[in-house]
C-alpha cells in the first residue's frame, strides 16, 4: 500500500467516502490558498476563467460551465464587476440576456492567479499515463453524476 492509497477494506462504499472526504479537504486547503495568494475565492477564479474561456458569454452559459446554480453566479459576478475584474451588459437581441466580460484588471487577475491544483499535484497528475488520466477523470465525472443525482446516459 502505498502513501497516498487507501487501506483496503470490505466496504467500497466507505472507502469512498473516506476519498471523498480528504478530496473535500484538500479543496477546501487549496482553496485558502488561491484566497491568500491572489486574493480570489474559488468560485470567483473559476468564473472568471469560465468567462476567459467561453469569451463574452451569459449568466446561463457560465451558470452550466462551472457548475453553479445561475443565482450563485449572479452573486459572484456581482463581486467581480465591483471589483473591476468584469463588465455585464445587456445582449443588443435581447435583452433579457445579461453578459460579461473581462476587463483588464480580471486577465491580469487570471494571469496572477495560482492554477486551480498545486504545482506538486499537476506534476503528479501529468506523470500519469494517459490512459490513466482519462479513466481516472472519467470515473470522477461519473461519481459527481451519481451524488449530484444528474442523470447519466449509457
Amino acid at each position: 500500500m502505498t502513501a497516498l492509497s487507501e487501506p483496503a477494506t470490505a466496504d467500497p462504499t466507505a472507502s469512498l467516502v473516506r476519498s471523498v472526504r480528504r478530496i473535500a479537504q484538500a479543496i477546501d486547503v487549496r482553496s485558502r490558498e488561491i484566497s491568500r495568494l491572489a486574493g480570489l475565492t474559488l468560485p470567483q477564479l473559476l468564473v472568471l476563467q469560465s468567462i476567459r474561456a467561453l469569451g463574452e458569454v451569459s449568466t446561463t452559459a457560465i451558470s452550466r460551465d462551472v457548475s453553479m446554480s445561475a443565482p450563485t453566479v449572479v452573486a459572484v459576478l456581482d463581486r467581480l464587476e465591483a471589483r473591476g475584474l468584469i463588465v455585464r451588459y445587456r445582449s443588443a437581441t435581447d435583452r433579457r440576456v445579461v453578459h460579461a466580460r473581462l476587463t483588464e484588471s480580471g486577465l491580469a487577475a487570471l494571469t496572477d492567479a495560482p492554477g486551480l491544483m498545486g504545482a506538486d499535484a499537476l506534476r503528479r497528475w501529468s506523470a500519469l499515463p494517459p490512459d490513466r488520466q482519462q479513466t481516472m477523470a472519467g470515473a470522477m465525472a461519473i461519481f459527481a453524476d451519481l451524488i449530484a443525482g444528474a442523470p447519466r446516459p449509457s
